[in-house]
C-alpha cells in the first residue's frame, strides 16, 4: 500500500507546476487595444522589471484603470514567489478526493482561509470568502509551455456570503505567446454577466518588446 502525500505536499507540488517568469524576467513595453461593444480604446503599457505597470496614451481614465487592474492580474499568477515565502504560516488540510482524483486541499492562514481542488499537479478550483462576497474560480483548460502551466480558459462565479445569490460571473479565454525567453499574454476575451446582461471586453497586447538587460 502507497504511503499517500500529505496535503502540504500535493499543494506545493502544484503551486510549484505553475508557470511563473524567473528572477531575470527583464519587463516588457507593449501596445494595447481595448474592444468593448462599440468601444475601442488604443494605448501603451509598460511592465516594468520590478513588475510595476504603466498604463498611457487613453484618456478614458476607467478603461486606464481597467487594464492596469488586468495587468496586475497577469503579474499575480506569473511572478516568482518561493513556495516557503508565501506559505511558510500556512496550514494545509486535506479533505475528499472524487473519482477522478480530484483531491480538496483546504489552506488556512491568519486573516484567509482558501479551498483548493487539485487534480494531476494542477490546481483546478479555488473557492475563498473576501467580505461579504464568496467566489469560486474554476479553470477548464491550460496551457503547458513545458516549463509549468498557465490557466488559459477559466471562470469565476462572485456570490453574496448571506443570501448565496449569484452577483456576477466571468468568463476568461487567455492567449499567451512566448517572445524571447518568456510566455506573455497577448489577447484575453472576458465575458461578463451581470443583472441579467452580458458585456465583452477584449484586450490586446501587440508589438511586444522585452526591455533590453
Amino acid at each position: 500500500m502507497k504511503t499517500s502525500k500529505t496535503a502540504q505536499e500535493l499543494f506545493q507540488t502544484a503551486y510549484e507546476n505553475r508557470y511563473t517568469w524567473d528572477e531575470d524576467f527583464p519587463g516588457y513595453s507593449a501596445n494595447v487595444k481595448l474592444i468593448q461593444g462599440e468601444e475601442t480604446y488604443t494605448g501603451k503599457i509598460f511592465v516594468n522589471r520590478d513588475l510595476s505597470v504603466e498604463v498611457s496614451g487613453i484618456p478614458d481614465i476607467q478603461v486606464q484603470e481597467g487594464i492596469y487592474i488586468q495587468l496586475r492580474n497577469v503579474i499575480t499568477h506569473c511572478k516568482p514567489a518561493p513556495f516557503h515565502e508565501s506559505h511558510q504560516e500556512h496550514e494545509f488540510i486535506q479533505g475528499s478526493t472524487d473519482d477522478t482524483q480530484t483531491v480538496v486541499i483546504i489552506v488556512k492562514g491568519e486573516s484567509l482561509d482558501s479551498t483548493y481542488k487539485i487534480r494531476e499537479k494542477q490546481i483546478c478550483q479555488v473557492t475563498r470568502i473576501k467580505g461579504n462576497t464568496a467566489f469560486v474560480i474554476d479553470t477548464h483548460e491550460n496551457l503547458d509551455t513545458g516549463e509549468g502551466y498557465i490557466a488559459n480558459r477559466y471562470d469565476a462565479i462572485f456570490r453574496d456570503v448571506e443570501t448565496n445569490e449569484i452577483q456576477s460571473i466571468l468568463k476568461f479565454e487567455d492567449t499567451y505567446e512566448k517572445i524571447g525567453n518568456y510566455y506573455l499574454m497577448t489577447k484575453q476575451i472576458v465575458e461578463d454577466s451581470q443583472d441579467g446582461k452580458d458585456t465583452i471586453t477584449e484586450f490586446n497586447y501587440f508589438d511586444i518588446q522585452l526591455v533590453d538587460s
